[in-house]
């Protein structure tokens, strides 16, 4: 071949090219960057506020916290260390953690509550699961009797006996249902109630048997007894709506009237107004020296209250899903519980998720509530004993940062689980 042939064939590589880098400006940081907060002139200028925003607050805030004084013995001693710098005085936390926590709760129970605690998350864990075997939901069911006797102490036949009235009740609800609904729901009632009046011959609260030392519930204070006002009301308050959503849909006149007077008195009264209640109005309609618990007052109050919003949100997952889905049911020849319990409400309940999460954070939220009626939770034990204390009084923001500071990671932690959750659930295709 002569060298001019040669020269006009066209050279072929044999080999690809390595691929070119991206620019930087199209991968990474600095894409996440143009796209997020420089996409356009209105978001740079308010990323470029934001920034300068943040940066003030952090030069208030971090010197603040980091020339805190942790080892003082009050607020006199705090202010010398100090020495006219700037800092927080958290050793009040230091010092009064166990009042913010636990309250007036005896000091060497205080692995009671504690225990209780772990066993809640594993007592919750096949609920909030469902990947996990279904027989740990024993534990669950037996789970609400353990804490009352870890927290309250007192015989252990106590929680034993009503553990044996809700079985009881359960029985014989199980065999009246197939004749009626309301039969069986009447029967196990009043079997429950049966039991647990003649247990109360037998089992006495001085019983000794497995018994730990009883604790007053106005001992019970502090962060505690926010978790067990927001953990009980919550965890009743679901099914009472629920049962409260489905008897405003009734066709039956009665219970759709009783419903709807509930829900709507409920809702538009301020729970303080109900706590209020509880504290003061109720002790006029109880026999003369009548002992109802303080705390389970409110716990029935705020669950009332809860329930009328969380029925409210489910009716609005009921009324979401298209009629077929009712008449799925009919054609399949299932009957009213069996369509609601396996084609309506799962579906509404998923529907409902973000309405009850909300529900759920502004209820443990609004437990601080009780601090106005003189319950020790723990914004009533800041404006109470520790700010009432010589030695303490004029912290403010360090004590009101803390309890903040808790909410928030259990608010949190609520609100991730739910969307979470809302992940797990979404079957549809978008």
């Amino acid at each position: 071949m002569s060298d001019t042939h040669a020269s006009s064939v066209a050279f072929v590589r044999e080999t690809a090219i390595e691929p070119a880098p991206p620019p930087a400006t199209e991968t990474g940081l600095i894409k996440w960057v143009r796209e997020n907060l420089f996409s356009s002139t209105m978001n740079s200028i308010l990323t470029v506020l934001s920034i300068l925003a943040v940066y003030y607050l952090l030069t208030l805030l971090l010197p603040w916290i980091m020339n805190g004084v942790w080892d003082a013995s009050s607020i006199r001693e705090c202010r010398e260390k100090l020495d006219g710098a700037t800092g927080g005085c958290f050793a009040v936390l230091a010092e009064r953690w166990h009042q913010l926590v636990f309250g007036r709760y005896p000091q060497d129970s205080y692995w009671r509550p504690m225990l209780a605690f772990v066993l809640m998350f594993a007592a919750f864990a096949p609920v909030l699961f469902s990947n996990l075997p279904r027989k740990l939901l024993i534990g669950t069911a037996l789970f609400p009797f353990v804490a009352y006797w870890l927290v309250w102490g007192g015989s252990v036949l106590v929680p034993v006996a009503v553990l044996l009235g809700f079985v009881a009740g359960y029985l014989v609800y199980s065999r009246l249902v197939d004749q009626s609904f309301a039969m069986g729901f009447v029967g196990g009632v009043v079997a429950a109630i049966l039991f647990w009046w003649a247990s109360g011959f037998v089992v006495t609260e001085d019983a000794s048997f497995m018994s730990l030392p009883a604790v007053e519930s106005r001992d019970i204070g502090g962060f505690m007894l926010n978790l067990i006002l927001g953990v009980v009301c919550l965890s009743v308050s679901l099914p009472l709506g629920i049962a409260l959503a489905l008897g405003r849909q009734s066709s039956m006149p009665i219970i759709k009237f009783f419903s709807v007077i509930f829900i709507e008195f409920i809702r538009g009264v301020p729970l303080i107004t109900l706590l209020f209640v509880a504290n003061v109005v109720l002790a006029y309609f109880l026999p003369p020296g009548s002992n109802f618990d303080l705390i389970l007052r409110v716990m029935i109050m705020i669950t009332l209250f809860a329930s009328a919003y969380i029925a409210e949100v489910i009716r609005g997952g009921l009324a979401a899903l298209p009629r077929g889905q009712y008449e799925a049911g009919d054609s399949l020849g299932l009957d009213y519980s069996q369509s609601m319990r396996l084609i309506i409400l799962p579906q509404a309940l998923k529907i409902s998720i973000p309405g009850i999460v909300n529900v759920a954070v502004g209820l443990f939220k609004d437990t601080t509530l009780v601090s106005v009626i003189s319950m020790f939770d723990l914004v009533g034990m800041v404006r109470g004993p520790i700010l009432a204390s010589t030695d303490w009084n004029g912290v403010y923001w360090e004590l009101f940062g803390f309890a903040a500071l808790l909410f928030f990671v259990f608010c949190y932690g609520i609100s991730q689980y739910s969307q979470w959750l809302e992940r797990q659930l979404q079957t549809d295709h978008r």
